[in-house]
């Protein structure tokens, strides 16, 4: 436990920024989910609005410090290669 009162903060901000980090995390993968249901459901039309909404989202999540920016890049680029090859 924390003995300190700036350990005891630190400990305060910590909890703060999980949660604004698992909701943001939370919402990307929602946007990666709309993605991977319009592939598998063969809708390349919706897959590819899906996408587009998804691209910034991530990048937004990277820039926040959430994912790093390779890890995006490489979901990215498969989830486009996967919605290039519905059609």
């Amino acid at each position: 436990m924390a003995n300190t009162s700036s350990a005891k903060k630190n400990v305060r901000k910590m909890a703060r920024k999980t949660a604004v980090n698992k909701a943001r995390r939370s919402s990307v993968r929602t946007f990666l989910r709309a993605v991977e249901e319009a592939i598998t459901a063969g809708d390349q039309k919706a897959a590819n609005e899906a996408l587009k909404a998804a691209e910034p989202a991530m990048m937004r999540a990277v820039s926040k410090g959430i994912f790093h920016k390779n890890t995006a890049s490489r979901k990215i680029s498969r989830l486009n290669k996967r919605v290039k090859a519905i059609g």
